[in-house]
């Protein structure tokens, strides 16, 4: 059994654990693949039950694998070798993936008036320092939280008005971040919970 703690609320998972990885950059800047081939690839990798979400690089599947980090690792050296590049790959559990649809970052009045509401996922939680240089990103109509392996960005105004990005993110803090919105997020959720 595993244990994910997010705002107070305990989540257990027992060992077969359904599993989402978010995936970097696919389909988009030429790097274009099939959602069936992506589908035959995280088979080939030994993982089951394997589905894909849109086709942004959102892919669901089963898996005993307890480490992260090992199965994020498996998976881009896997990718690598089919699709020719790097493909950052970003793995969070259902019941982490719960506990991030449940997590109240900001007030609710301010989300409900957001024109955007995106979450950042991280392969590892920045330390301090970095984390102080991301929330140093906020503008008036940006505001930006931290939580673990996770970046909250809540815009005010269309995104195109703002001048933030995944990019600036990644620039800040050094290492690779994909952006996925909330209702993206929410609809993942739900799709792993029926």
């Amino acid at each position: 059994m595993q244990e994910v703690v997010k705002s107070g609320i305990i989540y257990i998972m027992g060992d077969n654990v359904r599993t989402i990885a978010f995936l970097r950059a696919i389909n988009v800047g030429g790097h274009v693949v099939k959602m069936d081939h992506l589908c035959e690839l995280f088979t080939s990798f030994g993982l089951e039950r394997v589905k894909t979400f849109i086709a942004s690089g959102n892919v669901i599947f089963d898996t005993p694998q307890k480490s992260g980090g090992r199965l994020a690792e498996r998976i881009e050296n896997g990718l690598e070798a089919d699709l020719g590049y790097r493909v950052a790959t970003f793995i969070r559990t259902s019941g982490e993936l719960r506990a991030i649809t449940g997590y109240q970052p900001f007030p609710p009045a301010e989300m409900e008036a957001a024109s955007a509401f995106n979450i950042g996922f991280l392969a590892e939680e920045p330390d301090e320092g970095s984390k102080q240089k991301l929330l140093g990103l906020q503008t008036d109509i940006d505001r930006l939280h931290v939580d673990g392996r996770e970046i909250y960005w809540l815009c005010q105004l269309k995104q195109s008005q703002s001048t933030l990005s995944n990019a600036a993110f990644e620039k800040t803090l050094g290492r690779p971040c994909t952006l996925r919105g909330i209702s993206t997020i929410r609809k993942i959720e739900k799709l792993i919970s029926s």
